[in-house]
């Protein structure tokens, strides 16, 4: 009888080990900012960052920077996590009145702690316009005030970045579900542009 315990028991453990490797793969690691730091205020210069990007076609082998985009009007929409309940909302609110919210000449850029491989999935399945940033760390969310210490995701907060790269306008507690939150948005966004 005890030559079987040790292999149920070695089973058991095994089992465990793998449920424990499974639950954390579809977590993403995160070693988040100890502080939070104060927004850029509007009229600042936006931080700029260099990041890796999915969209609808996949990961993008060259990384991006908020430089690249000087001369064009930038959104920046920090969400918590890929295929979320609001974050779903919103990111599909983005895509199916992308025209009247941002127009040409617009870059939108989602940013989350989400993998690039999430991101392309997410991006695919749901053919967003827009690319979407990894931030596995939370340092770009960090820059720009953008989560609460103790969580491993980013806050819902929004940012258009002039053509000049100076901010000119922020919502640290955007409304996903709120269409007052769109049409100041869209408001913000035209201004910029022109």
């Amino acid at each position: 009888m005890r030559r079987f315990v040790f292999p149920c028991l070695a089973g058991l453990i095994a089992a465990s080990v793998l449920t424990a490797a499974s639950a954390t793969a579809q977590t993403p690691a995160v070693a988040a900012p100890s502080a939070a730091s104060p927004a850029p205020e509007v009229g600042q210069a936006a931080p700029n960052f260099t990041a890796r990007v999915a969209d609808a076609s996949g990961v993008k082998t060259t990384p991006i920077s908020l430089a690249d985009y000087k001369g064009k009007v930038v959104v920046l929409a920090f969400y918590p996590l890929d295929r979320s309940g609001g974050c779903t909302a919103e990111l599909t609110k983005f895509r199916d009145e992308y025209a009247s919210l941002f127009g040409d000449g617009v870059v939108v850029l989602g940013i989350s702690v989400d993998s690039l491989a999430s991101h392309a999935s997410w991006a695919g399945d749901m053919k967003f316009p827009f690319a979407l940033v990894s931030d596995p760390d939370l340092s770009i969310a960090a820059q720009y005030g953008s989560f609460v210490p103790g969580r491993k995701y980013a806050s819902r907060t929004v940012f258009v970045v002039g053509k000049d790269g100076t901010l000119l306008y922020r919502e640290l507690k955007f409304g996903p579900l709120s269409e007052d939150a769109y049409k100041a948005l869209a408001a913000e966004v035209a201004k910029a542009k022109a």
